[in-house]
């Protein structure tokens, strides 16, 4: 059994695909790398089973050029709900090369955004490296909480209170 109850992709999340736009664009002429969040569709309001790509992920140490990005497996975010990766190519081709290829196989979906970074200057791709159709869904992924504690939890801490 996978992490998620489906692990159909059902989209990606509006945000998250303008984030991954806006940050492509920022470090064109290098390209940009990131991981993509999957989050479940019933967390995020849809009725369907299955995954959203909900969030883009950014892995502290990656290393850019105009060709290629990387990173070291041990910097990448330790997420159990991350699901797949997104690059971009600031030649504007959309199409995986052997080196994209070759780490497709460890996530469900795979994007690659090509400069000028517009709506339309992306593609997504299967484990395979085979072109996918991938919906933009207008979901507002959850806020999440970095602290699970708020000021007067802190002072009824200090002063000893007992929930």
């Amino acid at each position: 059994m996978g992490l998620f109850r489906s692990s159909e992709i059902l989209g990606i999340a509006d945000s998250a695909l303008e984030f991954a736009l806006a940050a492509s664009e920022e470090a064109h002429p290098n390209e940009y790398m990131g991981m993509l969040r999957g989050e479940e569709a019933s967390n995020l309001g849809l009725a369907e089973d299955g995954t959203v790509l909900s969030e883009v992920l950014v892995v502290p140490g990656t290393k850019t050029n105009p060709v290629s990005a990387e990173f070291k497996p041990i910097n990448t975010p330790n997420d159990l709900s991350a699901a797949g990766s997104i690059h971009s190519h600031p030649n504007g081709v959309l199409r995986p090369s052997a080196a994209d290829r070759s780490t497709f196989s460890r996530n469900h979906v795979h994007i690659i955004v090509g400069a000028p970074y517009g709506r339309e200057d992306w593609q997504a791709f299967d484990r395979d490296g085979e072109p996918i159709d991938l919906p933009v869904l207008d979901v507002d992924p959850p806020e999440e909480e970095f602290f699970d504690f708020t000021q007067e939890d802190i002072d009824n801490e200090l002063r000893g209170d007992e929930e």
